[in-house]
């Protein structure tokens, strides 16, 4: 479809992430094939009456947000046409995200035998990282020494500095040594040689967890939402964790701290003092 071909090249060019890419790709997919018409002989009203029907089917809150961002990205970002769209939906109440406690962590860091996996799961909550940061981490983007890497084109295609705790430099210097990692290398790798994936990084997690005697419901965001409530917990304030989750606004941190001057010097990895 033209259309679609249109969407991910702009798309690819903003740098959108690949998971914005699919899902976006997805519902206008099922847009442009429930319309039936030439994209460029689509109208407002097609585009209201295909959400009403959304809403008709009782879909979610939060999923006909997506469906509207994707549509107006399209006919605005692409097609430079105003399709400001005045439609109430019923978005899903922001729950508080599930964390583990320092003590779950240290239980489920303990129950990893793999020495590899027990540092994937190091890093991934000692840095507060993403699974996607995680698995596109390159050499050449640590600090060892320093204590502290780069988050290459993180989430909106934004770098960022990340924390390297102190337990995991010289397990770190040991993977390059042993491995024979150049500077371009992932920094984790599969024993064939491949990146790793994130349902294998979950698939470790999810393991290490039932191992622990941990019956919450993790996921790989949980060590980002508990290295988060640690950091909070060690002293540090919005403004602090803000930077260090990479957020654009402090709201999207304020469901775990309270306000506090910031002051982002010597920087500790919650991961230091399990």
């Amino acid at each position: 479809m033209d259309e679609l071909y249109k969407f991910r090249k702009e798309a690819e060019f903003r740098r959108f992430s690949p998971r914005t890419i699919e899902t976006y790709e997805g519902c206008l997919r099922k847009f442009f094939e429930a319309v039936r018409k030439d994209y460029r002989e689509i109208t407002k009203k097609d585009v209201r009456e295909f959400l009403e029907e959304l809403q008709a089917r009782k879909v979610a809150g939060g999923t006909m947000h997506v469906y509207l961002n994707a549509i107006k990205f399209f006919f605005e970002g692409i097609m430079h046409r105003n399709f400001r769209i005045d439609i109430k939906y019923s978005r899903r109440p922001k729950k508080i995200p599930v964390f583990l406690n320092k003590e779950e962590v240290k239980r489920m860091l303990e129950e990893v035998h793999n020495l590899k996996h027990r540092l994937i799961i190091e890093v991934l909550y000692g840095g507060g990282l993403r699974v996607s940061e995680l698995i596109n981490l390159k050499v050449k983007d640590i600090e060892i020494n320093k204590g502290y890497g780069f988050v290459r084109e993180g989430k909106g295609g934004k770098d960022r500095i990340f924390v390297l705790s102190k337990v995991v430099q010289d397990k770190l210097k040991n993977l390059i040594e042993i491995e024979k990692l150049e500077k371009q290398n992932f920094v984790f790798i599969t024993n064939r040689k491949w990146k790793y994936s994130d349902e294998s990084v979950r698939e470790i997690i999810k393991k290490a967890a039932k191992f622990a005697g941990i019956n919450k419901k993790i996921g790989c965001h949980t060590l980002r939402h508990s290295f988060a409530t640690h950091q909070i917990e060690n002293g540090y304030s919005l403004n602090e964790v803000q930077a260090m989750l990479g957020h654009k606004s402090p709201e999207t941190s304020m469901i775990y701290v309270h306000m506090a001057s910031p002051n982002m010097l010597n920087i500790k990895s919650p991961l230091d003092s399990l």
